[in-house]
């Protein structure tokens, strides 16, 4: 028996079919821009309207937000009154910006609305925003 050469040498294919990856990027990439507006709601409150612009922030905002009924959220995360500063303190020493952003609703008294922003500044927070709604033009 003697064995016989084949003259065709079939090697490493040198081509990369980037077709299956571009399909898979482009069902990821509708997935997140399905996804991402859901992403961002967060507590219903009803927002005051001034006319003030946006500001430009770098880090992860940290929002506290008053509801109607006076109940607190530190970002997503209902917290009592009381907590308020202890959690503050322990957030605002591994941050390197010390700001927060406050929402409350239009409905909420006055005093409480205060209130909170002493035990903020209390808690060594700088920066204290409030995040607001603009008013509707009317034309």
């Amino acid at each position: 028996m003697a064995l016989q050469k084949s003259s065709g040498r079939r090697g490493a294919m040198a081509e990369i079919n980037v077709t299956p990856l571009v399909d898979v990027m482009l069902v990821l990439l509708i997935i997140f821009m399905v996804t991402a507006p859901m992403m961002q709601r967060g507590i219903a409150v009803d927002l005051p309207k001034t006319e003030a612009g946006e500001l430009p922030v770098e880090e992860e905002k940290l929002i506290i937000t008053i509801q109607k009924d006076r109940t607190l959220y530190l970002n997503s995360t209902k917290i009592a009154l009381d907590e308020l500063e202890q959690r503050l303190q322990g957030i605002v020493r591994l941050r390197r910006d010390k700001e927060v952003f406050l929402r409350a609703d239009a409905e909420v008294q006055y005093g409480f609305v205060v209130q909170t922003m002493a035990l903020i500044r209390k808690a060594g927070i700088s920066k204290l925003g409030m995040i607001t709604e603009p008013p509707e033009l009317s034309r």
